[in-house]
Formats: C-alpha cells, sequence, structure tokens
C-alpha cells in the first residue's frame, strides 16, 4: 500500500528507514525464541529496545514531515499519509506489546517507557518512565510514549531560547568588547601625541636656553669691553700725563697736549 502512496523524497527517507527497523524487529523477536541463554536473551532485547527507540523517533520525524507537507498535498494524499502513520503506530505497538510479553517471560515485569526526544540521555524517572506491564494497555504505552515526546519538544524549544539568549548575549558583549577596544586605541594614540608634542617642546625649551646662554656671553663681554674702555677714558683724565697709559685711538687727546700741539704748529709757522 505504501508504494502507491506518493511521497516526498524526505517521506520516503524516513518511511524506508521505519520499514527497516520493522523488518529488523521481526528477526531480532524470532531469533529470541531460538536463544536459550538469559544473558544473551536480555542482551538481544536491550538490542531489540533501541530499536525501538528509533522507531519512535522516526515515525515521530515522519509526522513532523507529514505536517509541513499538509498545505501541499491534496486531502486525499493526506489521508493516505495519516493511514500509513496509523499503521506503523499500531505495527510499532505490537512490538511493544510483544517485547511485554518476553520480559515478562524474563522475570522483568516492568517496562520501560521509550525516550522519544534525540539527543536527551537521561535516566527514566520511576513515576514517568516506569510502568507495571500487566496495567497498561498498548494504547496507554503509546500515548505516554506520545506525552514524553511532546515534553521532549518542549524541552528542546526551551533550550534553543536558551541557546538564542546566550548568543544575543555574546553579539552585545563582543560589541562592547570592540568598542572599548576602539575607544583604548585612540586614548593610546592621544597619549603618543601627548608624549611626542612635551618631546619636541623639551627640545625647543633647551635650545632656548642654548641661544640664551650664548646672548648673555656675548652680552657680558661687550659689557666688559666698555667697562674697559671707560676705565681707560677715567684713567687717561684723572692722569694725563701718564705715558704708561696709551692714548684711544679715533679719542681726543687731554687738554694740555692739545695746547702743546697747538704752540709747536706756531713755531713751525713762523719759521
Amino acid at each position: 500500500m505504501a508504494s502507491n502512496i506518493p511521497m516526498s523524497p524526505q517521506l520516503e527517507q524516513i518511511h524506508g528507514e521505519i520499514r527497516d527497523h520493522f523488518r529488523a524487529l521481526a528477526n531480532g523477536f524470532q531469533k529470541l525464541d531460538k536463544i536459550k541463554d538469559s544473558s544473551r536473551q536480555s542482551k538481544q532485547m536491550e538490542e531489540l529496545t533501541d530499536k525501538m527507540r528509533e522507531c519512535k523517533r522516526l515515525v515521530k520525524e515522519f509526522d513532523r514531515e507529514l505536517k509541513d507537507e499538509e498545505a501541499r498535498n491534496s486531502p486525499q494524499v493526506n489521508k493516505q499519509l495519516n493511514d500509513e502513520k496509523q499503521s506503523m503506530i499500531k505495527e510499532l505497538n505490537s512490538y511493544v506489546a510483544l517485547r511485554k510479553t518476553y520480559m515478562s517471560t524474563l522475570g522483568n515485569k516492568k517496562v520501560e517507557l521509550f525516550d522519544m526526544g534525540a539527543g536527551v540521555s537521561g535516566e527514566p524517572t520511576p513515576e514517568d518512565n516506569v510502568q507495571v506491564a500487566s496495567s497498561m494497555s498498548n494504547q496507554e504505552l503509546v500515548d505516554a510514549g506520545m506525552k514524553r515526546m511532546d515534553e521532549t519538544d518542549q524541552a528542546i524549544e526551551r533550550s534553543k531560547q536558551v541557546v538564542e539568549q546566550t548568543l544575543e548575549v555574546g553579539t552585545q558583549t563582543a560589541a562592547t568588547l570592540k568598542g572599548q577596544t576602539d575607544q583604548m586605541g585612540r586614548v593610546v594614540n592621544h597619549l603618543d601625541t601627548i608624549q611626542f608634542s612635551i618631546k619636541k617642546a623639551s627640545q625647543l625649551v633647551k635650545e632656548i636656553g642654548r641661544q640664551v646662554a650664548t646672548d648673555k656671553c656675548i652680552m657680558m663681554f661687550l659689557f666688559l669691553i666698555v667697562c674697559g674702555v671707560v676705565a681707560i677714558i677715567i684713567v687717561k683724565i684723572v692722569h694725563p700725563n701718564n705715558k704708561d697709559i696709551r692714548d684711544i685711538p679715533g679719542l681726543a687727546p687731554p687738554a694740555q697736549s692739545r695746547k702743546l700741539l697747538y704752540l709747536r704748529n706756531q713755531e713751525y709757522m713762523g719759521k
């Protein structure tokens, strides 16, 4: 029947995987009848339980894809796909019931409800995940499993929200750190500019100091020369007849010397 139902590639792949698991379950239960050792029976039962869990996960994925494609399919196709999904659930329920029978035969009267969440690996709690096989029907097992699947979906959605919030906080923190880094870079550039300005100012002050010191030396030298000339003039005025002191070039001789020179010139003219 399923081969005549039009399916998308995704649904067809999931449907094929479910059918492969069903065939493996059928072969596994047939082998279980031939195993006499209790430890090997327990190991085989664990493997079959894992396959049932995988089947439930795939049935859930099949149902999710079916809901996504429901708007694109015709009502008849949707009805056929839903019937196929119910058929797979019933077949899975039959394996669950068969597992309960084998578990009861092996002496284990408790059946763990299968964890339906992809990626969830916690131990089942006593009140949610362990029920006495004799007190639960197949439909109760399916309803409890579907309820657990819904709870797992809600937990996944909450986890996604936490991840999104964490990413948002991380993005904001990265932006803040980037802004602070840029601000620190600008501060460092300003400090470098100030340090360079201080160095230039220090060099300018030193240069001015050297120029001032040179000017002072020149002024002091000129002051000493002027003082020397003034001193010689004063001495010549006070002691005009002192021959040890030479006349300063360009400076007029004392009054007495000028008179003697005048008399000598008159005598020369008379002759």
